[in-house]
């Protein structure tokens, strides 16, 4: 399949790529999917759109259809200038393959969260189970923190459309490195509705740090600044409205952990403006790091670059790069 240079032809490559995923995966009531919390299921997102979707707000604006062309060669992983099927729906990453999670009445696989769970047990908090430690709900130590947890777990429950919310595992994680590097000023791009940023705040209460993050949709940033005061954490956010891409030049420094979860494309972009501002022995977490989103040209700079240490995590999922800049 010859690499499309129009915007025009964008829609008729979506329906390939639906078309491919049904194929692969065996008939349309066998798409290759996961079960979110809530115990519903929740169809694979379409190579495709997620390559041209690049704001991620689930529809294509005027913009990325106009930028299709570029969008389209991130697809073309073996540069020989066509889309094989391979390429339009690769196979195995965060939905295919062994890493699938599917309804335990199909079989194969692990069984979905809920609904009798994994081995029959109990469904905990955020439809995790209490037989499967890794999957265990986060415990509350304090009241306070109590408030927060019920107020992530609402707002996954709840996720509206066009969110894109980082899975609550990612969350996790980001709270577990935000208290381990004793973080006083976080830097987040692509706030969202809050949800990221209230993981972090969680380990920032304990670190009497500081998060500013960056959103460039008003609706988004009017949600996320709701959730905020929902879960009692709008003292420690400072949430700046605008481009980040221009935002940022005004952060002093230093930085303890900087979080990249908005326009891939521009990863490399915020890398090069934010990197000197990013203490020794601080870290920039990267989102979406797997083959069909991550930039090369921001994954070359963190794996080639001497003065970085990076680790890939979570590759079962959406994928987060954990960079470590050296003392």
């Amino acid at each position: 399949m010859r690499m499309l240079a129009t915007g025009a032809l964008v829609s008729v490559m979506i329906a390939v790529s639906a078309l491919i995923a049904v194929a692969e995966s065996g008939g349309l009531g066998r798409q290759r999917g996961r079960w979110a919390s809530d115990g519903d299921f929740r169809p694979p997102p379409l190579p495709m759109m997620t390559a041209l979707d690049s704001d991620e707000d689930g529809t294509l604006s005027a913009k990325e259809i106009e930028n299709a062309a570029t969008a389209l060669k991130q697809l073309d992983k073996d540069g020989d200038g066509e889309l094989s099927a391979n390429e339009l729906m690769p196979r195995g990453g965060p939905f295919g393959g062994r890493d699938a999670r599917r309804d335990p009445r199909g079989g194969a696989g692990r069984d979905r969260p809920g609904r009798g769970g994994q081995r029959g047990a109990d469904r905990g908090p955020q439809g995790r189970t209490s037989a499967d430690p890794v999957e265990a709900a986060p415990i509350p130590k304090t009241d306070e923190e109590k408030k927060i947890l019920a107020v992530l777990e609402d707002m996954e429950r709840s996720q509206r459309r066009g969110m894109m919310n980082v899975p609550a595992a990612d969350g996790r994680l980001l709270r577990l490195l935000t208290e381990a590097v004793g973080a006083k000023t976080i830097v987040e791009i692509g706030t969202s509705n809050g949800y990221s940023g209230i993981w972090m705040c969680l380990a920032l209460r304990t670190t009497g740090g500081k998060l500013i993050t960056h959103e460039i949709d008003a609706q988004r940033a009017a949600l996320a600044r709701e959730n905020f005061e929902r879960a009692g954490v709008s003292d420690l956010v400072t949430l700046v409205e605008g481009d980040a891409h221009e935002e940022v030049k005004k952060i002093a420094g230093p930085i303890d952990l900087l979080f990249l979860d908005a326009d891939k494309e521009g990863y490399i972009d915020y890398l090069e403006k934010l990197l000197g501002k990013v203490r020794p022995g601080g870290l920039i977490v990267a989102h979406n790091m797997n083959a069909r989103q991550a930039d090369p040209k921001y994954l070359e700079a963190i794996t080639k670059n001497p003065a970085l240490e990076t680790l890939f995590v979570h590759m079962q999922g959406s994928g987060i790069g954990v960079t470590l800049r050296k003392r």
